[in-house]
């Protein structure tokens, strides 16, 4: 299947995690990506994954921090160079903390709120130039299963999520006429190195039994970072092609 065959694509995230796995995804369908991540080890693991499944040379990688306005805009004008346009932007990249709200310092709160959602925002913002230039662009956001139901201790990463999910739906509104698509997937009960064991950073004296709720119906725990990269696939491809300004959520059932 080679959906990304003449499709240039820029992936945020892609040092680790879903990112990474959305990357191997649409190399293996023929797109040509570059990866942007904070952590350049991270990156350059990626690279190593690449080249062993045969695609490095579709493959490049950039350094940026999501959360600082001037590394957006250098990171993505060379992403652009290399890309030599843009069909696709995937902003996978993002942080998940937790803690008990009244102890959350305003400090951490800012930190994942810049991250999340205005790392989405400012990513969004300098590629929509090239996106709206092909006449076929599209954007797939990164929510979260948390936009729409409980979390416990994840308050600010909840509001990021749900500020992504709102921009989505604006953003698909605004620029519809001129042929891009806006769409937003919500994962749960994904394992990556945001969920293994107590990734989140959970409370010393977190109740667990407020998670019990929020495990999924299908499998045996959490599935892998690649079912979520099967679905941006193709919301990003013309397979997606009538999809815009909503989300899809991708968690077993686990909200059912």
């Amino acid at each position: 299947m080679e959906r990304f065959a003449d499709r240039r694509v820029l992936i945020t995230g892609a040092g680790s995690g879903i990112g990474r796995a959305t990357v191997l995804r649409i190399l293996s369908e023929g797109g040509t990506v570059v990866g942007a991540d904070v952590n350049e080890a991270g990156l350059a693991e990626t690279a190593a994954l690449a080249a062993e499944r045969g695609t490095a040379d579709r493959f490049g990688t950039v350094r940026i921090d999501i959360s600082d306005e001037s590394s957006v805009q250098t990171g993505v004008a060379t992403a652009l160079e290399r890309l030599g346009g843009l069909d696709a932007l995937v902003n996978a990249a993002g942080i998940l903390r937790s803690a008990h709200t009244h102890e959350l310092s305003l400090a951490d709160w800012n930190r994942i709120i810049t991250t999340n959602l205005t790392g989405t925002f400012l990513m969004t913002r300098e590629a929509l130039a090239p996106l709206l230039e092909t006449g076929r662009g599209v954007i797939v956001n990164f929510a979260s299963t948390s936009t729409f139901f409980a979390h416990p201790y994840m308050a600010a990463y909840a509001a990021s999520k749900g500020g992504i999910m709102s921009m989505t739906h604006a953003l698909a509104a605004e620029y519809a006429k001129q042929g891009l698509r806006v769409v937003a997937v919500a994962p749960g009960s994904i394992s990556s190195d945001m969920t293994d064991g107590r990734g989140p950073g959970l409370p010393e004296d977190a109740d667990l039994q407020l998670f019990m709720k929020l495990m999924p119906m299908l499998g045996k725990g959490f599935a892998s970072p690649d079912t979520v990269a099967g679905v941006v696939a193709m919301l990003a491809s013309d397979d997606g092609a009538f999809i815009t300004g909503t989300e899809v959520r991708i968690d077993g059932g686990t909200h059912a």
